[in-house]
Order: structure tokens, then sequence, then C-alpha cells
């Protein structure tokens, strides 16, 4: 049974669910949802990728000539984590190996989620430990997705994205999940004006982005922002933004280390390209915060 706990400042609120230590509530100070409600273009609204990001080969983890199913995104967004601590501005919940997840992947790990609010940021820490005797392959992801159009009324192509940064890399195309060649940016520069068509063939994905943070604004007829957030990040390298195809009220803005496996790619899952490999007995740390 998953269970949820609320945090909150004067200026913002959060609500955590033990399922996945899923964020599944985010609201301003008078109360006005920020945070995609699931629904059936999509029934998340906030998911942890663990332990891939995106899609592998046939779904298919191989390692040391033995081959595991894992789906996308990883396991961890649909198994119940347990809560370490509860207090009215933080909740920490965890995840270990267990023999079920041992049939999927074959790694002993720890997964902590920390959650926090101060004034009208919510930071989401998550660590990862790595308790066995060899080094932890793996990747992570945040998959956070907020309301498109962020104001009601507000067209959803009168949205506009702006990146701490200028970005002047590529994207890489996704074919059935897969990750296909580089194509140019769907925009120039630090400013990337949203409309629905950008998804037609799934995610904008972005490997090596320059900025660590984004400004995400629904704007007035003048141009000028009505309401924003700024995502921001550290520890992430990749970034993906999504939403449904056929167009959904919604808009991911995925902070990510690791991506799906390229096309024609089906190889030991710790030599595949993007994979973090932690040593025994460490841990790494990876935040996005939202401040509205």
């Amino acid at each position: 049974m998953s269970d949820t706990h609320r945090i909150a400042t004067e200026r913002l609120s959060a609500v955590i669910s033990s399922h996945g230590a899923e964020l599944v509530s985010l609201k301003d100070a008078v109360g006005g949802e920020l945070l995609w409600q699931a629904g059936p273009e999509w029934p998340r609204h906030a998911p942890v990728l663990f332990p891939i990001v995106g899609k592998l080969t046939e779904d298919a983890l191989r390692h040391e000539d033995k081959t595991y199913q894992v789906t996308q995104h990883g396991f961890a967004r649909d198994l119940a984590f347990e809560w370490t601590e509860r207090s009215d501005v933080r909740a920490v919940l965890a995840l270990s190996d267990s023999p079920e997840t041992r049939e999927r992947y074959p790694f002993a790990f720890r997964l902590q989620m920390d959650f926090s609010v101060e004034d009208a940021a919510l930071s989401v820490v998550s660590r990862v430990f790595n308790p066995g005797g060899e080094p932890l392959p793996f990747s992570i992801g945040a998959h956070p997705g907020f309301r498109w159009p962020l104001v009601d009324g507000v067209p959803k192509d009168q949205h506009l994205l702006e990146f701490e940064r200028a970005e002047t890399g590529k994207r890489r195309t996704v074919e059935g999940g897969l990750l296909g060649p580089e194509a140019p940016l769907p925009f120039d520069g630090k400013k990337l004006p949203l409309d629905p068509k950008l998804f037609a063939n799934d995610a904008l994905v972005m490997a090596d982005a320059a900025s660590k943070s984004v400004r995400y604004s629904a704007l007035g007829e003048d141009g000028a922002p009505l309401r924003s957030m700024r995502v921001a990040w550290r520890g992430y390298e990749d970034l993906g933004i999504w939403s449904a195809p056929k167009g959904a009220p919604f808009l991911c803005i995925e902070p990510w280390r690791g991506m799906a496996s390229f096309v024609g790619w089906d190889g030991e899952f710790s030599e595949k390209p993007g994979v973090v490999s932690l040593p025994a007995g460490e841990t790494m740390e990876f935040e996005w915060r939202v401040e509205i």
C-alpha cells in the first residue's frame, strides 16, 4: 500500500507518495496545482528513473553473458519505498535491492530520495549508494510533468523555455524508443518557443546539455511572462523535453544521467554509453530543483 506525505512552506507545498517515491502534487501559495495530475495520456506525475533511463534494445540488460529484462525507465518508479524521515519540510525515502530486483538487475544498491522545501523552492536529491563488492552500473533521471498550459486559457504555443546558456549542440532523434542519428536542435540559442508539434516524433533529447537550468513560462499577449518556474539540476548531464505525441496538457522537463540505447547497440550493460560506474562503498548524488 502506498501512502503520501505533504511538506510545505508559506509559498509552496508538495505531496510525495511512497509508491515509486513519486512527487504527486506541487502547489503554489494560493493552492494552484503546477504538476500534471496523471490521466489517460500519461498515467504518472514525476517518476524516478532508475536503474536505466529510456529504453534498452529489446528491454534486455546484458551482464556477464546473462540477460535480464528491464523495461523502459527501470523499475524504481513501480516499487514501494520505505519512509526514513518525515517532517513539515522534508521527506526521505529509500529503496534497496531485493530478490525481486535481482531477477531484473543483478546488483546491490540503495537509492535514497530526499525531498525538501524552502521558501518557494522544492529540492529533490537522489543518492545512489553501492553496498556491493563490485562496481555498480546505472543510469538515473527525473521525469516531472508540469501543467501545459501553465495558465488557464493561455494557448500552448504561447509558452517558452529559456535555457541558462545558449545550446549549440545537436539533438538525438528517437526511433522506437531508441536513439537514432543526430539532428539540429529546433531552436537557436537560449529560447525554445513551445509547440505540440515539437513532440510529434517523441522527446527532444539533448546529450551533454550546456545549461544546468531552464525557465518555463506562460506568456501574455505582450510577450511578458504571466507565470513562470525555474527548473535547475546538478549531477545530471543530459536533458529530455517531452509531451505526449498526440498532444496532452503537460510538459516534462527531464534531467538525466544516461539515455536510451542507440539503435543497433546491444552490448554489456556496464559498457553502455552514458552508464555511470559507481565504485564499491561509494555514493553519488543528483539533484533537481523547481522554484516558482
